[in-house]
This record gives structure tokens, C-alpha cells and sequence, in this order.
């Protein structure tokens, strides 16, 4: 049983079948643990959706235990860990953003979570909007997902899906509930 990824300079046959990840190559090494977020991104349904889930408990868990400070300093680590760690993964998997590779769900989405309010409607709305602009990648999302490569492009994609959710929730909460539209 094979437990590494090839090699990332291993000259691949495009008749070949792509490598698929499990749960041992996970365990191999931590930039593996770290891009596949414990292995969350193995989940076949919908894996950057799980990915974005994750960061749920890890919420919950951080903000229990730090200050806002080092929570965004954490926060920022984990950004930089994703970088290397996604950037590592993509090459030796021979796809720089691999759809197992979820710490860029993750962390981003923690980010989201830091700055939403801590109502469930609040954190729902952020959760779908999220996924959104993940998914959909509107422009500028768009382009930078197709022109920045490497862990930093794999980063950087979902962290502007992270500002774009933070600026809808803004804008909703600043302007339209301030304005009495949905009051009685």
C-alpha cells in the first residue's frame, strides 16, 4: 500500500489515472494533515463545503480559549501554514488546488466567523454567502483564482471570498437594518 503522493516532478501520462487521496497519505506528513484539514477534505460529498463546516468547532474551540488578539494572530498562522502547506500538497498530488485540499475553506471562513456576529442567523447568513462567492467565484475572485498559483493562489482565492462575505453582511447590517425595512 502506497502511503506518499508521487513525486512532484514525476512526468505524468495524461491517459493516467489521477492520483486520489486517502486517508494514510494524510497522516503522512503534517503540510498533508494541514491541506486536507485532518482529512475532512477526503469526504466525498461536497468536500470544500465540510472544509468550511470545519472551522465551526475550531470557532467555537479558539474563541472560547484566546483573546480576540491571538485569535487573529492565530488566525494569520494558520493563513501562512495554508501556503505552505496547499502549495506542497498541490505540487505533489499534480494539482495545485486540489478539491481534498480544504485549509483554505477553513481558514477563511474562521476569519468570516471572527467578525460575525455570534447569532446563528448571523453565522448561517455568512455560511451560505460564503459558499457563494466560494463556489460561484465572481470577478475579482475569478481572476485571481486563475492567474496567482501556488499554496498562495489556493489561499488567496477563498480569503477574497472571505472579504466579499464580510462586505454583504456589512451592507446588510450597517444600511438595510439600520433603514427599518424588515421593522414593524
Amino acid at each position: 500500500m502506497n502511503t506518499s503522493a508521487p513525486e512532484a516532478d514525476d512526468s505524468h501520462d495524461s491517459s493516467a489515472v489521477p492520483f486520489k487521496p486517502n486517508l494514510s497519505l494524510v497522516y503522512s506528513h503534517p503540510a498533508y494533515f494541514i491541506a486536507f484539514s485532518g482529512g475532512i477534505g477526503l469526504i466525498p460529498v461536497a468536500p470544500g463545503t465540510m472544509g468550511t463546516l470545519a472551522a465551526f468547532p475550531l470557532f467555537w474551540a479558539i474563541n472560547y480559549y484566546l483573546s480576540p488578539l491571538y485569535f487573529l494572530l492565530l488566525i494569520d498562522i494558520m493563513f501562512i501554514a495554508g501556503i505552505w502547506a496547499c502549495g506542497l500538497s498541490g505540487k505533489a498530488l499534480g494539482a495545485p488546488d486540489h478539491g481534498s485540499m480544504v485549509w483554505d475553506e477553513t481558514v477563511a471562513f474562521l476569519l468570516v466567523l471572527y467578525f460575525t456576529p455570534t447569532d446563528w442567523v448571523w453565522q448561517l447568513a455568512a455560511f451560505i454567502l460564503f459558499r457563494f462567492f466560494d463556489i460561484a467565484k465572481p470577478q475579482p475572485i475569478r481572476y485571481y483564482d486563475n492567474h496567482i498559483k501556488g499554496g498562495f493562489g489556493v489561499m488567496f482565492d477563498d480569503l477574497l471570498a472571505a472579504f466579499f462575505t464580510l462586505l454583504c453582511l456589512s451592507v446588510w447590517k450597517g444600511w438595510v437594518l439600520t433603514q427599518g425595512y424588515f421593522l414593524e
